[in-house]
């Protein structure tokens, strides 16, 4: 999920239609606004923050370190002077990366990655791949083949990979696919969704690569290649109601594809 905090909200209305259309959950605040959120934000919706892009706003420069007391998701700034004192202002004011506007959300988007990227440099990650996940809007390759799955679910699966190995609770799953601020539909449709999911990666597979357990959540499981597959977790799939994948559509002056730089992969027994 994406955060656009900007005082112009013509401009703010533009970056989260336009991440919303590709399926790319988002939300904006007005600087004051944002500065009330902060503070009450619960560990959870933090944790569902995949970046935060700060626009025009006065006192800018004074957000960033209160972002980072909460949050380790990347501050990206969008300027709009390309002047060396205020870029390195602010840089010097804690920020992460600095764009100039006019710019296309692609290069916003594989820079987020690319900064997620160096923050997981020491996560140990198995050797050979047999699940690629592309943050591109691309199907992932399950066994060396694409796997065309809906827009849901493969966000699922991105948000797994990066998360591979940690048991993630159906509300962190559900604030990562809808946003922490969705109303319309319940949590319990991750249910469904990974079920789903589920399904698909065994037929593909030959293993449940996701494990589930009450209490516990869900966990994106992909042993090494020369690791013996330990024994199969009980984890029984609750039915829930088929839920349409509902596409937000809106007119934005802003041309967006997600497309993140580089792929993740991990091993599994073929």
């Amino acid at each position: 999920m994406y955060i656009v905090v900007d005082d112009r909200e013509r401009v703010a209305n533009s970056y989260v239609g336009g991440l919303v259309r590709e399926g790319v959950s988002s939300t904006s605040f007005s600087s004051s606004e944002f500065w009330d959120w902060l503070p009450s934000a619960s560990e959870s919706d933090l944790e569902a923050v995949d970046a935060f892009l700060l626009g025009e706003f006065d006192a800018r420069g004074r957000l960033p370190p209160a972002v980072r007391k909460r949050s380790s998701a990347p501050i990206i700034a969008l300027s709009s002077l390309k002047m060396l004192k205020h870029t390195l202002e602010l840089f010097e004011a804690g920020v992460d990366d600095v764009v100039h506007v006019p710019i296309h959300l692609r290069e916003i988007l594989a820079r987020t990655a690319a900064i997620a990227r160096r923050g997981l440099a020491d996560r140990p990650l198995p050797s050979e791949s047999s699940i690629r996940v592309f943050y591109n809007g691309r199907d992932p390759e399950i066994g060396g083949r694409a796997l065309a799955l809906p827009r849901r679910e493969l966000r699922i699966v991105e948000y797994m990979v990066s998360n591979h190995g940690k048991w993630l609770t159906k509300t962190q799953i559900f604030n990562a696919v809808y946003g922490i601020f969705e109303s319309t539909f319940d949590e319990s449709v991750i249910e469904s969704h990974v079920s789903k999911l589920r399904k698909k990666l065994r037929d593909r597979l030959g293993f449940d690569a996701i494990e589930a357990r009450r209490y516990l959540g869900y966990r994106l499981d992909i042993p090494r290649l020369d690791s013996p597959r330990g024994d199969t977790h009980e984890a029984a799939d609750e039915p829930m109601q088929e839920v349409q994948d509902v596409r937000e559509v809106g007119d934005v002056g802003i041309l967006l594809n997600r497309a993140l730089a580089g792929s993740a992969t991990y091993s599994a027994n073929g």
